[in-house]
Order: C-alpha cells, then structure tokens, then sequence
C-alpha cells in the first residue's frame, strides 16, 4: 500500500527536532525498520515525518567512567562490530547480531528498535540484564529511566509526548561476569518466538549475582527475578529455569501457544543460563 500524504523534515539538531515534535503529530524516522512498513499499511498516518539521520553525533558510540554511552541512531550493525561494544558490552554484541538480516541490521538503531518496543524484540532481553539506563531529551529538558521502568508493554514505552530516545547507557562488564543471550527466531520474521539474555556474576566460585532478561514470551520483556533469586540462592540451573515464566502471563498465537512459549523460555533460559556461567569460570 501507499502512505497518506505526509511532510518530511530534517532537522540539522536535536532542538530543531524536539521543537517540531512538540505538538503531538509528527513521527520520529530513525532506522525506518517499523515505521515505513507501519505507515504503507496506514497503521501510522503522522502529518510529518522528522529524520533524525542528518544530526551529529547521535549515532555515536563511546565509554566513559564505566558506562558506555550508545547513540539513539547507531545501527545495529554498529553495535555490533564496534570495537567499544566488543570490548565492554559483549551480551549487547550478541543481541545485535541477532537481529533480522544484514541490511536490517544496516539500516535499523538501537533507538528506533526500543521506542517502538516489539514484544518479540531482541534488545529488550539484554538491557534488562544489563540493567541499562535509557536516556530520554523533549524541548523542556533530559531524563533518565531504568530499562526496567522503561518497557512497560506492547509497544507501550516511558516515553511521553514530545520525547524522543537519545541514548542507552550500558554498565561496562566485569571481568567475573558471564553472559549469553539466546532465541528461537521465527522462522519468517526472525524475531524472538522467545529470547533470552542471562547475565551471571561469579565470585569464589559461587553465582554473587544473575540478572536474566526475557522477551518474545509476554507483552512486554521482563526481569525473570524468581529464576535469578534461585540462582543467587544456591539452587541449580534447572531448578532456576523452572522459575523464569513465573507470574507472566504468555502471548499465544497459530505459530506458538502460551504453554509451548514458557517451555521455550524454561529450556532457552537454562541454555543462557549455563553458557554464562562458563563465560564467568
């Protein structure tokens, strides 16, 4: 199909950007990936269309005091082969490169992927178990907001009028920290059917600390904190990965069934779950 008429702009700044956003009826174009399909099928009918894809500096990616500053507008092709990502965020790396196909990962940002907020998007996972901070900027000022806080469910975000993703801010990985994210891909689209992203921190040979992301199985991704309790607990991977759907209510649909989608999160959280804690030994 073919789009309602709409204007285009492209703001040289990000204040520029803000400004024309401010009134409620324009759409931010990042990467394209979900907003061009959405409005040829007139999902989306925005009166203008802002690009943010001529302001500086918003694609970059940089690490600062222990935290890695990644750009709303670098694509996932960026974070995947940047050599600040391999370096201090690998579990990140890993989502990346999971994403669609290569020129989805070329065209696609990590900012453009987390405000559209796909259940059965990859990144989601990981920023949870990173226990990322995203960064948000509209015409009246900047705020932050935990990763945790920040999806909140079917494509239903923190993000109020007038404000756009800036940045993700992600804590470097230590040395004693193991990761690992996994999925089953649909075998059409390629999105998670279940994803999981499970983050171990191993101190004098015991689980200190588990974080474990989960996306593609409820409306929204989420922290599977009674399967990171049982690790910290002292209790088995099994035993912990029986606990990573609990009190989530799972999406169901003709390719996967809610009881079908927690067994893929059971058995996919117990594969993260043991190659994170060989990455941490």
């Amino acid at each position: 199909m073919i789009p309602n008429q709409f204007e285009y702009s492209t703001p040289a700044t990000l204040q520029e950007a803000l400004l024309l956003i401010s009134d409620g009826t324009s759409k931010v174009l990042a990467g394209g990936m979900s907003l061009i399909p959405m409005m040829k099928l007139r999902l989306a009918s925005p009166e203008t269309v802002v690009d943010l894809g001529r302001i500086p500096g918003l694609d970059q990616i940089t690490e600062s005091g222990g935290v890695v500053h990644i750009g709303a507008m670098a694509t996932h092709h960026a974070i995947e082969t940047s050599p600040v990502t391999r370096a201090n965020c690998p579990l990140l790396v890993e989502a990346a490169s999971s994403i669609g196909d290569i020129q989805v990962r070329n065209m696609g940002t990590i900012g453009g992927s987390i405000a559209h907020a796909d259940p059965a998007a990859d990144y989601p996972a990981s920023l949870l178990a990173l226990e990322a901070q995203i960064r948000l900027a509209s015409a009246n000022g900047e705020r932050t907001v935990a990763a945790a806080e920040f999806f909140q469910d079917a494509f239903t975000t923190a993000l109020e009028p007038g404000e756009i993703v800036v940045a993700v801010l992600v804590p470097v990985e230590a040395s004693n920290e193991g990761y690992k994210y996994v999925k089953m891909a649909h075998p059409a689209s390629g999105f998670a059917v279940v994803g999981v992203a499970a983050r171990i921190v191993v101190t004098n040979g015991k689980i200190a600390k588990a974080r474990i992301g989960v996306t593609g199985m409820a409306s929204h991704a989420f922290r599977a904190t009674a399967a990171e309790a049982s690790l910290e607990g002292g209790q088995s991977t099994a035993d912990a990965a029986a606990h990573v759907a609990d009190g989530q209510d799972a999406n169901s649909d003709l390719f996967a069934s809610a009881e079908y989608r927690k067994h893929l999160a059971q058995v996919h959280a117990a594969r993260a779950i043991t190659a994170a804690i060989s990455r941490a030994s």
